[in-house]
C-alpha cells in the first residue's frame, strides 16, 4: 500500500507524502480541481485574473478571502502564488508579528530587484492581527511590494482596518454544497495522492460524512481519513483483505463520535445562529427555535447570553400579544443565572417554546421607534403646564409665566386620574404640536392577535376621551 495506513502498518517506510494529512495531500493544484466557489472563480473575475497572472494595465490586486472553514482559502492563496510563478510566503497571524511582516517586505524587494519575481504573502487568520500589526502591511500593499492574500473566518468589516480593506478585493467564499463535498470525498478515495483506490466508500458512509461536514471540505477529508483507519483496523490480524476495503457507515460513525457543531462563539456563526434562533421564535417555528437553541448550547454558548436574547424577543416580537411571555423570559434569565448548565437548557427551552407559540405583536416595538424618530426630528414641544413638576423652588412662578406667555392666562389645574369615576383624566398630555399630529396617527397601534385584540377597543375609547379620537 502507498497510503498513510500502509506506512503506519510498516508495509512501506513512512515518507513526507504519506505522513501529511489527507486534506493537505488532496489540496487542489489547479483552478480546475477546485470544488465550489464558481462565482468568484468565473472567467474574467478579479480572483481568477489574479491566479492566472493576467497582464495589462490593471495590475494584480491584493485580496482578502472571507469564508467559513474548509472552503478553500489556503488553496486559493497557493494558486495565486504558483499559477503565475511567484514567490510564496505564508504567515499565521497567531504567531507572526510586525518584525515578521517587515522581513517579508525586505525579501519581496530583493526578489523583485534581483529576479523580477512578485511575492505573494499569505496571511492566515488576519483578524487576529492588532490594528498596529495590520498598519504595518499598508506600505507593502499600497506600493505593491507584495500581493497580500489574507484569510479570515470573521467579517472583515469588523476585523480588518478600513485602509487595508480599501486597498484589497474582498472575496466572499461560501460553504460547499453536499454534491461538491461528495465529489471531494470520491476524488480523495480514488486519487493517488489520497487513498489511491485502496478504499471505497459505501453510499451510507458517504452520506454520513457529507452530512457531518457542514460544507467544510477539510472536515470531510479528515473524517474520511479517520474512517479509513477504522476500516483498516477492522481487518483481522494476518488476514488478506479484499481490495478495495469498503468503508461502512459503522466505520464513519466510530470515526466521528458526534457531530462537531460548526459555531464560533467569537465569530460570525455566533451572530448567525443567534439571529436564526430569534427569527425562528418570531416565525412561530418551535422545532427550528429548539434546533438553534441546541446548536448554541452544544457549542458552549453562555446560557446567560441566550436568556438575554429571549427576554428581548419577548418584548420585541410578542409584546402585548401575550404579556406573560416577558414574565417567563425574565424568570428564565434569573433562573439560568442561579442554576447553570446542564439544567439551564430545560429552562431556556421552556422560554423559547413560550415565545415561539405566543401570538405575535411588535406594536410596542414599532411605537417606541416611531416616538424616538420624532424626538430626533425635533418634535419636542413644551410639556403642558399642568403636567410639569411642582416639587422644586419657583415651580409655581414658572408655570404662571409659561401660561401667560402661551396666551392661556391662568394654567389649567392638573387632574388626578384616580379621582375620576373611570380612572381616566380627560386632559391633554402631549405637547401642543404633537397633540394635533396625533389626531390622525398613533404610535401604538394594537394588532388583532392574542391578548392585544382585547386592547383595540379600549385604546380607541381612550383616544376619544383624550381628544384624539
Amino acid at each position: 500500500m502507498s497510503d498513510l495506513f500502509a506506512a503506519a502498518s510498516g508495509d512501506v517506510p513512512p515518507t513526507d507524502a504519506t505522513m501529511r494529512p489527507l486534506a493537505v495531500r488532496m489540496r487542489p493544484r489547479t483552478i480546475e480541481e477546485v470544488r465550489g466557489q464558481g462565482d468568484v472563480l468565473r472567467q474574467g473575475s478579479p480572483l481568477r485574473r489574479l491566479i492566472e497572472g493576467s497582464g495589462g494595465a490593471a495590475g494584480p490586486l491584493s485580496a482578502i478571502l472571507w469564508g467559513p472553514p474548509g472552503t478553500g482559502k489556503t488553496t486559493l492563496a497557493n494558486l495565486v502564488a504558483t499559477a503565475a510563478d511567484r514567490e510564496f510566503v505564508e504567515l499565521s497571524a497567531v504567531t507572526a508579528g510586525v518584525k515578521d511582516v517587515r522581513a517579508v517586505m525586505d525579501g519581496a524587494n530583493r526578489a523583485r530587484d534581483l529576479y523580477g519575481r512578485q511575492t505573494v504573502l499569505f496571511l492566515d487568520e488576519i483578524h487576529r492581527f492588532t490594528k498596529a500589526q495590520q498598519d504595518a502591511l499598508l506600505p507593502g500593499v499600497e506600493n505593491r511590494q507584495v500581493i497580500l492574500v489574507a484569510a479570515t473566518t470573521e467579517n472583515p468589516s469588523f476585523s480588518v482596518i478600513a485602509p487595508l480593506l480599501s486597498r484589497s478585493m474582498l472575496i466572499t467564499l461560501t460553504s460547499l454544497t453536499d454534491e461538491e463535498v461528495a465529489d471531494v470525498l470520491d476524488s480523495a478515495a480514488a486519487d493517488e495522492r489520497g487513498l489511491a483506490a485502496e478504499f471505497v466508500l459505501a453510499d451510507e458512509a458517504r452520506d454520513h460524512l457529507v452530512r457531518m461536514s457542514g460544507g467544510d471540505a477539510r472536515r470531510a477529508l479528515t473524517a474520511l481519513e479517520a474512517a479509513a483507519g477504522v476500516a483498516q483496523d477492522g481487518i483481522p490480524l494476518g488476514a488478506e483483505p479484499e481490495r478495495p476495503v469498503t468503508i461502512t457507515l459503522t466505520d464513519t460513525e466510530q470515526a466521528i463520535a458526534h457531530a462537531a457543531v460548526r459555531y464560533d462563539r467569537a465569530g460570525d456563526q455566533h451572530y448567525d445562529v443567534a439571529s436564526a434562533l430569534i427569527k425562528s421564535m418570531r416565525g412561530s417555528d418551535v422545532d427550528a427555535a429548539l434546533h438553534y437553541l441546541a446548536r448554541m448550547l452544544e457549542a458552549g454558548e453562555d446560557p446567560r447570553f441566550i436568556a438575554r436574547r429571549i427576554v428581548i424577543a419577548a418584548s420585541e416580537d410578542v409584546g402585548m400579544g401575550d404579556p406573560t411571555a416577558l414574565q417567563t423570559a425574565v424568570a428564565a434569565m434569573h433562573a439560568v443565572a442561579q442554576i447553570g448548565m446542564p439544567e439551564a437548557r430545560i429552562i431556556l427551552a421552556q422560554a423559547v417554546v413560550h415565545n415561539a407559540l405566543a401570538p405575535k405583536s411588535n406594536a410596542a416595538y414599532v411605537g417606541i421607534n416611531e416616538a424616538i424618530a420624532d424626538v430626533r426630528a425635533g418634535k419636542v414641544g413644551a410639556v403642558p403646564v399642568h403636567l410639569r413638576g411642582s416639587g422644586y423652588a419657583g415651580a409655581e412662578r414658572i408655570k404662571a409665566a409659561s401660561a401667560k406667555a402661551s396666551g392661556k392666562g391662568r394654567a389649567k389645574p392638573y387632574v388626578y386620574a384616580h379621582d375620576e369615576p373611570d380612572g381616566v383624566a380627560a386632559q391633554q398630555y402631549l405637547p401642543d404640536d404633537l397633540q394635533k399630529a396625533m389626531q390622525e396617527h398613533s404610535y401604538y397601534r394594537p394588532t388583532d392577535r392574542g391578548f392585544e385584540a382585547r386592547l383595540q377597543e379600549r385604546w380607541a375609547w381612550l383616544r376619544e376621551r383624550l381628544g384624539r379620537g
